[in-house]
């Protein structure tokens, strides 16, 4: 059977789920979305202090405390974390259609994050693996409901239910 990844993923985490058909189909509800994996986002527990020197930005304390406004460029650093984070991202995807047959990949991501995974990802990726992607954010969804919404999509097969 054509192995699926699905990799849902927001700006602090990826969530690797691959799609595990029913042994026996005739009696067994499926197929079935699996949690292979969780990654963090290492950035995204850093906070305040840990991550900026000022943790307001655009504002200095001048002498006789005039403050006057600047620009300290967080959005590039911002934009290079999200970039690293894509990164990891797509090593973790490798390490999947390396160890597993994975002939699939389904890339799931709110809009701002999809964009940066896109450009990062696709272009390490085995050029025999198809690629899909959708701009919705999943990631703090059970697995029975992302099945559901790719499904939907036609992006997953539905899920047969047998009664017990």
């Amino acid at each position: 059977m054509n192995q699926i990844l699905v990799t849902v993923m927001d700006r602090s985490r990826a969530r690797f789920l691959t799609l595990e058909w029913a042994q026996f189909p005739e009696y067994e509800s499926g197929p079935n979305l699996l949690e292979q994996k969780s990654v963090l986002n290492p950035i995204q527990e850093l906070q305040g202090k840990e991550l900026w020197a000022n943790v307001k930005t655009g504002r200095n304390q001048g002498l006789g405390s005039k403050a006057h406004a600047y620009n300290d460029h967080r959005e590039r650093h911002v934009v290079e974390f999200e970039r690293r984070f894509a990164l990891m991202i797509a090593h973790e995807i490798l390490n999947f259609t390396q160890s597993q047959n994975i002939q699939q990949v389904l890339l799931v991501a709110e809009p701002q994050i999809l964009g940066v995974v896109r450009q990062e990802v696709i272009p390490v990726l085995p050029k025999n693996l198809q690629i899909q992607d959708l701009a919705k954010d999943l990631c703090n969804h059970k697995p029975l409901e992302i099945h559901g919404h790719l499904a939907s999509y036609n992006l997953l097969p539905t899920r047969k239910i047998i009664p017990s």
